[in-house]
């Protein structure tokens, strides 16, 4: 008996340890005191000769944020997440940063604003700062191995208690709008996209800028030289736009005035999406920068009432057979 006993022990015990080993989220470390952060000063304000925060950043009483390390390949990846305090379950978005190496890293400032102004709305939200940055593992390829660091989250939400994992979304901005585009591509877990300034043409992007070729592309994709047309094209969604899935509505936002990453850019890519009648909307802003920085809040709502739509509301997908009379 006292063997019988001894063996059931044994295999709960390994079937735990198995299940321990299989975890994606290895760190989940809740930022309790944003005082400590630069980006304190611009949150808040003296009332009565108290520190409050600004009527704009009241909701950071209602959400939580984090900065997490996951596995991806075997690796450490960092990020950050940030979720609604309040019990439940809630849809989830995926956020793609842009930049490359420390350059558009995520820090606590974007946690608490920009992902934050999503989680309010009640959402999970969880990005990367794909391998090799901010401490993590590995390196960067700047659209190559490390997409598998975006497809993955939909697993590491799984470990999410409050992230229902059958409604997520995918937002990404610059780089990380291309990073959506291969996502898109390579995962369907994924219900509505959106993308701001988004890289849809690598090989326009040199062109525009030379400077990227010789400073970014050439330093993180491995054995550019020798394969530059067909590194570029991976890099490139105008150029594979029949993989795109046509169950993904998209919200394609572009400042007209964007030097880094030109209007064409999107421009050109939904012109290919008429073609494949993918459901896409394609807001193009007056004057607006690569950040669309002079109509933040209008981007702000149009990104929300995006996810509210396909995610929350889960409205049927748009009839894109031509219609009507």
């Amino acid at each position: 008996m006292k063997y019988i006993k001894l063996l059931a022990f044994l295999l709960i015990f390994t079937s735990c340890q198995s299940q321990e080993n299989d975890k994606l989220l290895l760190n989940k470390d809740l930022i309790s005191d944003l005082s400590k952060y630069p980006i304190y000063p611009r949150l808040t304000e003296e009332v009565n000769g108290k520190i409050e925060w600004k009527d704009d950043f009241k909701y950071l009483d209602e959400i939580d944020i984090y900065t997490i390390t996951y596995l991806s390949d075997g690796l450490k990846v960092k990020g950050l997440l940030v979720k609604p305090k309040k019990e439940g379950k809630y849809p989830s978005v995926i956020f793609n940063r842009g930049g490359n190496r420390d350059f558009g890293a995520l820090v606590i400032a974007h946690g608490a604003i920009l992902l934050g102004q999503i989680a309010k709305e009640g959402y999970v939200v969880i990005a990367s700062q794909y391998r090799g940055n901010a401490g993590g593992e590995g390196k960067e390829e700047f659209g190559g191995k490390e997409v598998n660091d975006i497809t993955i989250l939909p697993e590491v939400l799984k470990e999410i208690e409050s992230a229902d994992t059958d409604k997520i979304g995918m937002y990404g901005w610059s780089r990380g709008g291309m990073m959506t585009y291969i996502a898109l591509t390579k995962m369907d877990k994924i219900k509505a996209a959106v993308v701001g300034g988004a890289v849809s043409n690598s090989f326009s992007t040199i062109e525009d800028r030379p400077e990227m070729e010789k400073n970014v592309l050439a330093q993180l994709i491995p054995n550019y030289q020798e394969n530059k047309e067909a590194e570029l094209e991976k890099r490139s969604a105008v150029k594979w736009v029949d993989e795109f899935p046509k169950n993904v509505p998209i919200l394609m936002l572009h400042g007209n005035s964007d030097w880094r990453v030109k209007p064409e850019q999107s421009l050109n890519l939904a012109l290919e999406f008429e073609k494949h009648r993918i459901p896409y909307r394609l807001i193009m802003f007056e004057g607006g920068d690569h950040g669309i920085s002079e109509h933040r809040k209008e981007v702000s709502d149009q990104v929300i009432n995006w996810f509210d739509r396909y995610l929350k509301n889960d409205e049927s997908l748009p009839n894109m057979e031509y219609h009507g009379k």
